[in-house]
């Protein structure tokens, strides 16, 4: 039974993905706001019905990673040594991210269109509003938690809005150094230099708090 379980979900996660990579696909070459949900399942061959299941929005289609993002951040404290500041525990988390070239961490021609598809799009430009305001809220819950602090704890939040903060910077810094210079080395160079004087400050500000 359990295996029979396994392979259904592996099928409904490759279901899932296909409807996301063939729907960011439509997105990237006609734009956000110029394909509908319709067409989506059309050039995916399923119903409307199954792509609403998947994804209870349109946005969700294009911004398909968020989980992903909690995990990330899951898995970072699950394994930080005992005793490790949680603001070193997000440093190591983003020089990882870079090191692998994550795709939230990543500078190509293909990121860059991604984000201007967004920057081109009113609804997907609120969404990651949306979304960046989520970010923080899971980050401080997450920081909290980790050394056993009320979940609204106000340094968390502090602490959880100046790093996301901190990486809209850097990965906005990081893309216009690839438009300039299509160097993925020298994109990471500045990506990682802004967030390493980032969590510099960020220790300062916080030297007399747990996260720090």
């Amino acid at each position: 039974m359990s295996n029979q379980g396994g392979l259904r979900e592996r099928k409904k996660e490759a279901t899932r993905q296909a409807i996301s990579d063939v729907a960011t696909e439509l997105f990237l070459e006609r734009g956000f706001d110029n394909v509908s949900v319709a067409e989506v399942a059309e050039a995916a061959e399923v119903s409307r019905m199954t792509v609403f299941n998947y994804f209870p929005r349109k946005e969700d289609l294009f911004f398909d990673r968020e989980e992903e993002s909690r995990q990330l951040l899951r898995t970072a404290f699950a394994e930080r040594p005992a005793g490790e500041a949680p603001i070193a525990t997000l440093r190591k988390l983003v020089h990882s991210l870079a090191d692998r070239v994550h795709p939230f961490a990543k500078f190509t021609d293909a990121t860059a269109k991604f984000w201007r598809t967004v920057a081109e799009s009113p609804v997907l430009s609120a969404r990651a509003r949306e979304m960046r305001d989520e970010l923080i809220d899971d980050l401080a819950s997450v920081l909290a938690a980790a050394i056993k602090r009320p979940l609204a704890d106000a340094d968390a939040r502090l602490a959880a809005s100046m790093v996301v903060t901190a990486l809209t910077v850097a990965y906005a810094e990081g893309l216009r150094e690839h438009k300039a210079r299509r160097s993925a080395a020298s994109s990471r160079e500045t990506f990682l230099r802004i967030m390493e004087r980032s969590f510099s400050g960020i220790a300062i500000m916080l030297k007399d708090t747990p996260y720090a």
